[in-house]
């Protein structure tokens, strides 16, 4: 509001209704007061105080139990990756074993199982081949 609004209002008689409470006078410490007031704002201030001081406590309690469980998630986690540097390495060395001692081996018996084969392959045409030279024989003996 500006200055002429106030001076206005004050003049219109809006103010009739305020007036300054002795309540609302500044505390002096010397002041005698009511000591049934004096103890209930004390209750009061104590009361206040220990739900404060508990509320602060249990914010301090949460934060450590927070500290806590990082601690605890930082260490498994370091032992997770832990085991799987170990898992990498020992799979690293797998790989290689199989690589140079293994997959040779692999290799010779591929090759082994179709020379197999193909020795299976001859052995039958060559039962064949006897079997007709057989026939051959007793038709050339029967004559």
């Amino acid at each position: 509001m500006s200055e002429k609004d106030v001076e206005k209002w004050t003049r219109e008689g809006h103010n009739k209704e305020l007036y300054m409470s002795t309540s609302c006078s500044s505390f002096e410490m010397l002041d005698p007061h009511d000591p049934v007031i004096s103890r209930l704002a004390t209750q009061l201030f104590k009361k206040t105080n220990d739900y404060l001081q508990g509320e602060m406590a249990a914010g301090q309690d949460h934060y450590n139990l927070l500290e806590e469980i990082n601690r605890l998630a930082i260490t498994k986690y370091t032992d997770l990756k832990n085991l799987t540097v170990n898992l990498s390495k020992t799979l690293n060395e797998y790989n290689e074993m199989y690589n140079s001692q293994i997959k040779p081996l692999l290799l010779q018996i591929d090759q082994i199982d179709a020379q197999v084969s193909q020795f299976e392959a001859n052995a039958y045409r060559l039962d064949n081949y006897t079997k007709q030279l057989k026939a051959r024989f007793k038709e050339l003996e029967e004559k």
